[in-house]
C-alpha cells in the first residue's frame, strides 16, 4: 500500500474536502456544467461557497474564461438562495506560474499547487485559522487515501441519519386535531347559526379592543360557509402534516398560533366596524413556515422552493387581492408570522442558538408593533 502513488492534486484535493466536509460542516452541491471542480456550500461559513478547481489552467484567457463561468455559477446560486451577494473562495489547485490570479468583491482566488508553500494558505488561513496544520498527515499514498475516504463517509453517513430524521413522516396529531377542532366548531355552527357563533367567537375590532381578547384566536376556527372550511382544511390536511414532521408537534403549534395572532392583529387594524373568522390567517403562517424550511433544506428538495412552494404563495396572495370578501390582510400578517417565528422556534440541525434568539426578539418586537397598531394606532384614528 505504501508504494501506491497518488498524485499530489489528488491528495491536496482530498485533504481539503476532508478539512471543509468534516471539520467546517461545508455540504457538497450539485452545480451542472462543470467539469473537475467541486463546489461546497456552508451559507454560515466565512465564505458561503467554496470552490475547489482541479482543472488546468495553462494562460490568462483561459483563467478569464473560467472566472465568467464561475461568476455564471454563483449568479444561478445566488437566485437559488435569494441573496444578492454571496463571497466565494475559489481554489486553484492546477495553475501556470505565469498566470496572476486576481480577487474581486465576490470571489477571493488562491493557488494551492504545492502544499509545502505554506503562503499559498494565507488567504485561506485568514477564514479559516489553522487549516495549514489540519491538513498535515502521517499517512500517504493509499493509507492516506483510505483515512481520509473512511473519515469523509463517516461524516456523510452522520449528515445522513440527521436528513432521515428530519424527513421521517412523524404522526400528525396536531394538526388533525386542529382539523376536528375546526370541524367541530363548523358543526355548531349550523346547529345555532352561522352568525350566532360569529357574534360570540369572531373577529371584531371593538370588541376585542373592549377586552374580549380571546377572539384573536377563537376566530380562527370559526368559518362562514360550507365552501371556507373545506378550501381551508384541504389546505390545512395538505400542508399540515409534512410541516408538523418537519418541525415536531410542539414547534408546529407554536407556529400555528403564532401566524394566527398576527393574522388576526394585522387584519384587526384594517377591519373597520367589520367582522373576519377562518383560518387562513394561520395557514398561510405555515406557507411562511415552509418557506424557511425549504430554503435551509433546499439542496435536498431541489427546485421545489422555486417551482412549486413560491408560486403557490404568490397565487393564493392575489387571489386574495382579485376576490372580493378575503381579509388579505390576515392572510399577510400570517405569512410574516410564520417565517419570524418559525426563526425563532429553530429548524432541527440547521438553526444556530443566536439565530433563535434573534428569531425570538424579532417576533416579540413585530408582536408588540402589531399590538400597538391594533389596540392604540387605528383606534385613535
Amino acid at each position: 500500500m505504501e508504494n501506491v502513488v497518488i498524485r499530489d492534486k489528488d491528495a491536496i484535493t482530498m485533504k481539503l474536502l476532508h478539512f471543509f466536509i468534516t471539520d467546517q460542516g461545508y455540504t457538497p452541491i450539485i452545480v451542472h456544467g462543470v467539469k473537475d471542480e467541486i463546489w461546497l456550500e456552508n451559507m454560515q461559513g466565512p465564505y458561503p461557497i467554496v470552490r475547489i478547481m482541479s482543472g488546468h489552467i495553462h494562460n490568462r484567457e483561459q483563467l478569464e474564461f473560467d472566472m465568467y463561468k464561475t461568476h455564471s455559477l454563483v449568479s444561478r446560486i445566488k437566485k437559488k438562495t435569494f441573496r444578492f451577494k454571496i463571497k466565494t473562495l475559489a481554489i486553484f489547485l492546477d495553475i501556470e506560474d505565469n498566470v496572476k490570479l486576481e480577487a474581486n468583491d465576490e470571489i477571493d482566488c488562491v493557488n494551492v499547487i504545492n502544499e509545502d508553500k505554506k503562503e499559498n494558505y494565507e488567504v485561506i488561513e485568514k477564514a479559516f485559522p489553522g487549516i495549514s496544520s489540519k491538513l498535515e498527515y502521517n499517512a500517504d499514498g493509499l493509507d492516506l487515501f483510505v483515512k481520509i475516504t473512511e473519515e469523509i463517509n463517516a461524516t456523510t453517513e452522520r449528515e445522513t441519519k440527521k436528513i432521515e430524521d428530519v424527513f421521517k413522516f412523524k404522526k400528525p396529531y396536531i394538526t388533525y386535531g386542529i382539523i376536528c377542532l375546526n370541524v367541530l366548531v363548523f358543526f355548531f355552527s349550523m346547529l345555532y347559526g352561522i352568525d350566532t357563533v360569529a357574534t360570540y367567537l369572531g373577529l371584531q375590532p371593538d370588541l376585542v379592543r373592549s377586552g374580549q381578547i380571546y377572539r384573536l384566536l377563537t376566530a380562527v376556527f370559526v368559518h362562514a360557509s360550507v365552501l371556507h372550511i373545506l378550501l381551508n382544511m384541504y389546505a390545512l390536511y395538505i400542508i399540515g402534516p409534512q410541516l408538523e414532521s418537519f418541525y415536531g408537534s410542539g414547534k408546529f403549534l407554536i407556529i400555528y398560533l403564532f401566524s394566527a395572532l398576527m393574522g388576526s392583529l394585522l387584519s384587526m387594524s384594517f377591519l373597520g366596524n367589520g367582522w373576519s373568522v377562518g383560518a387562513s390567517g394561520a395557514i398561510f403562517g405555515l406557507f411562511g413556515s415552509l418557506l424557511y424550511f425549504g430554503y435551509h433544506y433546499r439542496v435536498y428538495l431541489g427546485d421545489a422552493l422555486k417551482s412549486q412552494i413560491i408560486p403557490i404563495i404568490l397565487l393564493n396572495l392575489f387571489l386574495g387581492f382579485a376576490i372580493s370578501g378575503i381579509d388579505q390582510f390576515a392572510h399577510l400578517g400570517g405569512l410574516i408570522g410564520g417565517v419570524i417565528i418559525s426563526v425563532a422556534v429553530g429548524l432541527k440541525y440547521k438553526t444556530s442558538k443566536s439565530e433563535q434568539i434573534n428569531g425570538i426578539v424579532l417576533s416579540l418586537m413585530a408582536l408588540v408593533f402589531l399590538i400597538y397598531i391594533a389596540f392604540i394606532y387605528t383606534a385613535s384614528m
